[in-house]
């Protein structure tokens, strides 16, 4: 499922390029892709604690595909236009957005507070070989039958997982099976106003915040410009270049777990977001296709640790009756805030070029990274020792991880 969501966008990003070649309408995809997790991500967490989570992630996948749809009809007619990029990218972002939380309960179901953490990791692992893959075969297709054929094959790889699902018996509650609060509106106010409870929660989403405000998901649609200055502005090459940073996050996921359980720990998610925006410094000013893949692959290890050591923070933390919303509430900073990145992204890419513009959003990390670990540090010596992953979870509503 995650191949087919990733495999999409490589798909349309390059026709849209190719198409319009317009840095601004860039920007604008990643706008309306994610302002459905900003607005909608609480909300819908709030669905996930009170309903079947497979039959939402079920609705997810239907909309995966009504989007792939609409984007064959599109290629099919030759008649596409920036609007309808727009009203597209909304719905396959409200499909992504309705995935998340589910998907997460279903996890803590299947694997208890014990296994979180290499679980996380795990999952985040096997998501981003979707996103490894996704890219790879978008890119085949595109070079071989074309952006039409290969935007209705997209559909067949959502198939799968749906399917799975009427299989499996994790709902999302088998752990905690009792009755939950129904979900409202006013839930958006209620858990952000009880975030600051959690100080773990709370930095992990700010630092989040500020990786998909700064960079994002808005560096997608502009590696096509990355490649041309590059002097690889065929396909395969943008291949490389957009499957370098799941590459780089498969390694290191797997290597991860082979080495044994690391401390989760709000420094290790600190740490590792410096490495990647040191990463993304350096493809900005790369004029090597060499370096530029070394570097996004840094940067793909570095988000890796840095998001799966987030949720794992977020997941063991939270009060166990809200888990999904405040799972949401991570979701609307660390996936909301990309809208953010394609405003941001689009007007400095207008101003400073695509290169300026990553850098600037690079820089905007370290300095909240390093904000936040100055605050960590001060903090560090009036907290308790934090809680390791090989440690069981007894008390999920304490603040074990700040450190």
């Amino acid at each position: 499922m995650m191949g087919g969501d990733n495999m999409e966008h490589a798909i349309t990003y390059w026709v849209m390029w190719q198409t319009f070649h317009s840095p601004i309408l860039a920007g604008l995809a990643v706008l309306t892709h994610w302002l459905p997790h900003l607005f909608f991500s609480i909300p819908l967490g709030g669905l996930a604690d009170r309903f079947d989570c497979r039959r939402l992630v079920q609705v997810s996948g239907l909309l995966f595909i009504t989007a792939s749809v609409g984007w064959g009809v599109l290629f099919a007619t030759n008649s596409l236009q920036p609007w309808e990029c727009v009203a597209l990218l909304l719905v396959h972002g409200f499909a992504s957005a309705i995935w998340k939380a589910p998907d997460q309960l279903m996890l803590y179901d299947m694997v208890g507070p014990e296994g979180v953490p290499s679980a996380v990791r795990l999952m985040a692992t096997g998501l981003t070989l979707g996103q490894l893959v996704g890219p790879a075969i978008g890119a085949l297709l595109l070079t071989t039958v074309g952006p039409t054929v290969a935007i209705f094959l997209n559909v067949l790889m959502y198939l799968p997982f749906i399917t799975y699902l009427f299989i499996t018996p994790m709902t999302g509650h088998v752990r905690d099976a009792g009755r939950r609060a129904a979900a409202h509106w006013s839930d958006i106010i209620s858990v952000l106003r009880d975030v600051p409870k959690y100080p773990a929660i709370l930095i992990v989403m700010i630092l989040q915040g500020a990786v998909a405000l700064f960079i994002g998901a808005a560096l997608m649609p502009l590696l096509p410009e990355f490649g041309g200055t590059l002097g690889v502005p065929d396909g395969a090459g943008y291949a490389v270049l957009i499957s370098s940073m799941a590459a780089g996050a498969l390694v290191s996921g797997i290597t991860l777990e082979a080495i044994g359980r690391i401390r989760a720990s709000v420094r290790v998610v600190i740490t590792t977001a410096i490495a990647y925006a040191l990463s993304i410094l350096v493809f900005a000013f790369s004029h090597s296709y060499a370096l530029s893949i070394v570097a996004l692959f840094v940067a793909g290890a570095g988000s890796l640790i840095t998001s799966s050591t987030s949720t794992t923070i977020v997941q063991l933390t939270a009060p166990p009756e809200r888990r999904g919303r405040f799972v949401g509430a991570a979701g609307m900073t660390s996936n909301g805030f990309q809208a953010g990145s394609g405003i941001l992204m689009g007007l400095l890419a207008g101003a400073l070029g695509v290169s300026g513009a990553v850098a600037f959003g690079a820089v905007g990390i370290l300095v909240v990274a390093a904000a936040l670990l100055v605050v960590v540090l001060a903090r560090g010596r009036r907290m308790p020792a934090p809680v390791t992953a090989t440690i069981q979870v007894v008390d999920t509503a304490s603040n074990p991880v700040v450190e």
